[in-house]
């Protein structure tokens, strides 16, 4: 019996050894060869995306979009067919063709006085006072350029610098002190009554012979100009940008509301009618000095 039980003994030894030797294999990663890999089903797969990213893929926390997503509880779509964030639409830069062939209706009913007949050529300017210097003619004009005349209904309405200094330079030189025939005052050479209209018409107190008082009516008058002809001809877009013109002097609001400071608006815009160049040497000679005046290095 102890022999037999010693063999016993050996045989289950021998099991024992032949045992552990597969389980250790296994434990290290090598699968017998007698023993086949299990088939894995397509439904069985993974839904969420592998931790190792390639390191060209964005990460989730780059998309703004796929982190809201997974706020909320839904794993990010990385889909490379996802449609690209629409482009911002692009902003007006184009010019207008052509102004309205007839004009709408004013939207402005007040207007200015005409302007009175031009003065005999015999006549000379008076001067009266003292004239104010290069330098503080730049100041007002500068001053004047700056602001904001229509607030409320056109804020990005502005009278272009170079604009205002070759208005001045036409109409007077810079001289701040100059009277003409015609009854124009000083740097601007605005006229009396256009003056008080527009003390009335926005609740001013404008002093035409003060210098300072005198940029600020010119500019407001070019200000409301390119209020009014802007909404009958060319749809509320008040650019006043030389590159919008053509070699048509009747192709832009510039030219339109030069010839309207020299000529009156009702020369110029007419509901109905097509805008109206009547004094195209004054426009010629004004775009010229916006560009070319000597005042403009002042």
């Amino acid at each position: 019996m102890r022999q037999r039980a010693g063999r016993v003994g050996a045989l289950v030894l021998a099991g024992l050894l032949i045992a552990g030797g597969t389980v250790g294999c296994a434990g290290k990663g090598e699968r017998p060869q007698d023993q086949a890999a299990a088939p894995v089903s397509v439904t069985d797969a993974p839904t969420d995306e592998p931790v190792d990213e390639p390191v060209d893929e964005p990460s989730v926390e780059a998309s703004p979009s796929a982190s809201g997503v997974a706020a909320m509880g839904a794993a990010p779509s990385r889909s490379a067919s996802a449609s690209p964030k629409p482009s911002k639409k692009p902003t007006r830069t184009s010019p207008p063709t052509k102004p309205r062939v007839v004009a709408k209706a004013p939207t402005e009913t007040k207007v200015p006085p005409a302007p009175p007949k031009p003065a005999s050529s015999s006549c000379k300017p008076s001067y009266k006072g003292t004239q104010a210097s290069r330098a503080d003619v730049k100041t007002a004009l500068s001053a004047a350029a700056a602001r904001t005349y229509w607030p409320s209904s056109a804020p990005d309405l502005k009278i272009p610098l170079n604009l205002l200094k070759a208005t001045a330079w036409q109409e007077s030189g810079w001289q701040s002190n100059i009277y003409a025939c015609d009854g124009g005052v000083g740097l601007m050479q605005v006229m009396p009554a256009t003056a008080t209209w527009m003390n009335q018409r926005f609740d001013q107190s404008y002093d035409i012979a003060a210098y300072q008082d005198n940029a600020y009516l010119g500019a407001n008058y070019l200000a409301w100009l390119t209020k009014y002809i802007g909404d009958m001809y060319f749809e509320s877009d008040f650019r006043l940008d030389a590159d919008l013109c053509t070699a048509e002097l009747d192709s832009c609001l510039l030219n339109a509301v030069i010839a309207a400071y020299n000529f009156g608006h009702g020369a110029v815009a007419q509901e109905g009618e097509p805008l109206a160049i009547p004094n195209p040497s004054y426009v010629r000679n004004v775009r010229a000095l916006m560009t070319e005046c000597v005042c403009l290095g002042y």
